[in-house]
């Protein structure tokens, strides 16, 4: 946690609210970057991230020092974007074995490291098919260049099973990419 923030809670706490503003300012658009990235809709993102807010301003007295505020919002948001989500259904994506057996790691590397305005608009395209978990993990490992460690904490599930999910994820992106050639 950044060496302020704990003072800035304890301030809160005791009854200084205006200074949540400090959070609101700090991490607001990272919070509104992976809710958007979930729920597809800048209009649905901005009212949970209001929420998200809301709630850790209600819970901010139960927030311990075992996890950084930044990860402990990102868990908050997470959380309400996948509960709003859940109350709406969404189409599953299926995609054969076949597939997946036949993409290797240096295929998979090459075409997401490629910049060009085509490969990015089509790897665009792809992120929409994902599943909102998906594009979370995605948003945090690659956007806010959150540690494999910290995406585990925050979407609270094992490191490894974090691991297993960024491949796969990868993998999936390959092959919707493929689809759009």
């Amino acid at each position: 946690m950044k060496p302020n923030e704990s003072h800035i809670i304890a301030q809160i706490v005791a009854g200084k609210t205006e200074e949540f503003s400090y959070f609101l300012d700090a991490y607001g658009q990272q919070v509104f970057a992976l809710i958007v990235r979930m729920v597809s809709s800048p209009e649905y993102a901005e009212e949970l991230t209001q929420d998200t807010f809301m709630k850790a301003f209600q819970h901010l007295s139960s927030f311990s020092n075992d996890s950084t505020f930044s990860t402990w919002i990102y868990r908050i948001a997470y959380n309400t974007a996948l509960s709003a989500l859940r109350k709406k259904k969404e189409e599953v994506l299926v995609i054969d074995d076949k597939q997946w057996e036949r993409v290797s790691e240096t295929e998979i590397d090459e075409a997401l490291d490629d910049e060009s305005e085509e490969r990015i608009a089509r790897l665009q395209a792809a992120l929409e098919k994902l599943a909102p978990e998906e594009r979370a993990i995605i948003t945090l490992f690659y956007e806010e260049e959150k540690s494999i460690e910290e995406i585990a904490h925050i979407l609270n599930q094992s490191v490894s099973n974090i691991k297993v999910k960024l491949h796969r994820i990868r993998k999936k992106l390959y092959i919707l990419m493929s689809k759009e050639e």
